[in-house]
C-alpha cells in the first residue's frame, strides 16, 4: 500500500514538473483554465454570436454535419464520450443483421479500456480473429467459424503501438468480412491521422467501413466528444439510444466549440504532425543506439504517435524526467507506464505542435541526457 501511494506522488509530482517544463516534446499542452478559455473565444468567433443548443439542436446539429461532410457520410450522431457511442453503433448494427458477434481484436479499446461496455452492457459477443500485435487480415477473418454480425476495426491499434495495416490488406479485410455478411465498423478515435498512411482521403479511408466513431479530443484538441458517421437511418437509430443511455444533453456547447475549433485547426496540421513523428523517432533511435534495450515501435511511424520501449522502471523514468526538467526545463515525455518484463516501461510520444519546435540534434541530444539520468537510477550522473 506504501508503494502505491509512494508510486502516486511520484506520478502527481510528474504532472507538476511538467507544468514547470519551459520547453516540452510530447504530450497535451498544460495551460491553465483562464488562458484556454480566452484562446476558445478566440478561435471560435465564427459561431459567438449564435445561441446555445437545447438537446442536440444548433452547433450540435453544425458538427454532425460538418463530420459527415469531412468523411464523406450521409449523417452522423454527436456523443459525450467515445464509449457510449462505440457500444450504441455495435448494438444497432446487431440489431440491424441479427447477430450479436463482433469480431474485433483482443487488444482493441472495446477490450481494453471500456470496461467491456459492448457486452456487458448491450449484450453482444466478442470474438478474435487473431491474437497477433496487428490488425486481422481477410485470412484470419476466414478462420472465425461462427458467423459474426460487425467487424469492428481500431484504426490505428493503439495498444499494439498505433500500428495500421496497408491499404490492400484493409480493403481485403473488409471486402472478407462483407462476403459474410458483416457491418463493418472503424474505431476510428484516432482515425483523423491515420489518411497519410494510406495516402487516401478521410472520405476514401471511411468508404471502407458502414460506421465510422472518430473522438474530438484525441488529436484534434477538444475537451471531449465523439462522433458516428453512417447512414442516415442508420444515425436515426443511435440517437434514439443515445437518449437511452443519457447522452441526450440539455446543452453542450463548451465541447462542441472545441470540437469544431479542433477540426479547424488542428485537422489540418495532422500531416505535418504525422511527418514529424517520423523525425522524432529517427532521433529516438539515434540516441538508443548508446543504449541496449532502448528502442522505438514502430520504427517508421504509422501516424503521429509510437511507443518508447526502454529496460527501466515506469518509476525510474518518472524520475528521470522531473530530475530533467528540474536541471534543463526540458520536458520530454509525460506519461510512462510498466512494460511487460520487470523493469521495463514504455511512453507513448506524440507529436504534436510542439515536437515541430525541436531540431532533430536536439531531440537526441535530450533523450540520450533522459537515459543516461535513467541508468544512475533517475538521477544525473
Amino acid at each position: 500500500m506504501e508503494d502505491q501511494l509512494a508510486e502516486n506522488d511520484l506520478v502527481t509530482d510528474l504532472r507538476t514538473a511538467m507544468r514547470g517544463a519551459t520547453r516540452r516534446l510530447s504530450g497535451a499542452p498544460v495551460t491553465p483554465l483562464r488562458e484556454q478559455l480566452a484562446d476558445l473565444v478566440a478561435q471560435s468567433e465564427p459561431w459567438l454570436d449564435g445561441y446555445p443548443d437545447f438537446y442536440g439542436d444548433g452547433l450540435v446539429a453544425t458538427l454532425e454535419r460538418r463530420v459527415a461532410e469531412l468523411l464523406g457520410k450521409p449523417d452522423a450522431a454527436y456523443f459525450p464520450t467515445g464509449t457510449m457511442a462505440q457500444q450504441v453503433a455495435l448494438r444497432c448494427w446487431a440489431a440491424e443483421t441479427g447477430n450479436d458477434v463482433v469480431a474485433t481484436h483482443p487488444l482493441s479499446h472495446l477490450e481494453l479500456h471500456e470496461r467491456h461496455a459492448y457486452r456487458d452492457l448491450t449484450g453482444l459477443r466478442g470474438r478474435w480473429p487473431t491474437l497477433e500485435p496487428r490488425l486481422p487480415t481477410a485470412a484470419d477473418l476466414r478462420t472465425v467459424a461462427e458467423p459474426f454480425g460487425t467487424l469492428s476495426l481500431e484504426l490505428p491499434l493503439r495498444d499494439a503501438g498505433f500500428v495500421l495495416p496497408d491499404w490492400d490488406t484493409l480493403a481485403e479485410v473488409t471486402a472478407a468480412a462483407r462476403e459474410r455478411g458483416a457491418r463493418i465498423h472503424f474505431d476510428g478515435a484516432r482515425l483523423w491521422e491515420s489518411a497519410a498512411h494510406f495516402d487516401r482521403t478521410l472520405p476514401q479511408l471511411a468508404g471502407l467501413a458502414d460506421s465510422v466513431y472518430v473522438s474530438f479530443y484525441k488529436s484534434l484538441g477538444g475537451v471531449s466528444g465523439a462522433a458516428v458517421a453512417g447512414p442516415e437511418s442508420f444515425v436515426a437509430q443511435l440517437k434514439e439510444w443515445r437518449h437511452r443511455y443519457g447522452g441526450q444533453i440539455y446543452q453542450q456547447w463548451p465541447a462542441v466549440l472545441t470540437a469544431l475549433v479542433g477540426l479547424d485547426r488542428e485537422l489540418p496540421r495532422l500531416p505535418e504532425y504525422v511527418a514529424q513523428a517520423k523525425t522524432v523517432a529517427a532521433a529516438f533511435a539515434e540516441a538508443a543506439a548508446d543504449f541496449p534495450g532502448v528502442h522505438v515501435y514502430p520504427e517508421l511511424p504509422h501516424t503521429h504517435q509510437f511507443r518508447l520501449w526502454v529496460p527501466f522502471s515506469a518509476r525510474t523514468m518518472r524520475a528521470a524526467v522531473i530530475g530533467q526538467i528540474e536541471d534543463t526545463g526540458l520536458g520530454l515525455l509525460d506519461r510512462w507506464a510498466p512494460g511487460q518484463a520487470p523493469d521495463s516501461a514504455f511512453s507513448e510520444v506524440t507529436a504534436g505542435a510542439a515536437a515541430l519546435e525541436w531540431e532533430p540534434a536536439e531531440i537526441t541530444a535530450a533523450l540520450r541526457d533522459l537515459l543516461t539520468r535513467a541508468r544512475s537510477g533517475g538521477s544525473k550522473d
